[in-house]
């Protein structure tokens, strides 16, 4: 299956946290010999603290807001792989400008699976902060049924990951990319 589109040339994985989005995304920048860009990696980098901090200290719209500004100037870029975060698919302005930028994949996942992701990277607790009064996997069911209209109103495909480990994922998705894209170095 080959995606077509009149759009910049980059590759956006969108997804819930846990969906694999950082992990393929690395493996198919170094397939393709696509720059990988991580929107949460940028905005800890702008603000000089982990999202974690920005949340407590700042709340969430300030994050947002950092977040909007992250993905206005990657989406200017082109040949890049970009992972952007769960829930830069609540903007409108956020979906247009990655509509816009290139083609967009929704990487999918049940609940049970997102949460034993999530419990495993060690990371994940110290960078990303819990985003409702519920806990584990009660969380992300919730977040999930929130977002999961947004992520497929902007997918121009989507890949479940619950059976792939990261190489399957990225052969998908490699698979998936015009044939003018997948060439290493094209």
């Amino acid at each position: 299956m080959s995606v077509a589109h009149e759009r910049g040339d980059n590759l956006i994985l969108i997804g819930y946290r846990g969906s694999g989005k950082t992990c393929v995304g690395q493996r198919i920048a170094a397939v393709t010999g696509r720059v990988f860009v991580d929107t949460d990696d940028l905005i800890e980098a702008a603000a000089g603290r982990a999202i974690s901090d920005i949340f407590e200290s700042d709340g969430e719209s300030e994050f947002r807001r950092l977040e909007a500004d992250a993905i206005r100037r990657v989406a200017a870029g082109n040949r890049q792989v970009i992972s952007v975060g769960g829930g830069a698919v609540l903007s409108r302005e956020n979906r247009a400008s990655l509509r816009a930028a290139g083609v967009c994949i929704w990487l999918k996942a049940s609940p049970d699976v997102l949460w034993r992701r999530i419990e495993a990277d060690e990371q994940s607790a110290a960078r990303r902060p819990a985003l409702t009064a519920a806990a584990g996997a009660d969380e992300v069911r919730q977040l999930l049924a929130a977002r999961e209209q947004y992520y497929a109103e902007l997918a121009d495909e989507s890949l479940d990951t619950d059976s792939l480990d990261v190489s399957q994922a990225a052969e998908r998705i490699i698979e998936m990319m015009p044939r003018s894209s997948r060439r290493h170095g094209a």
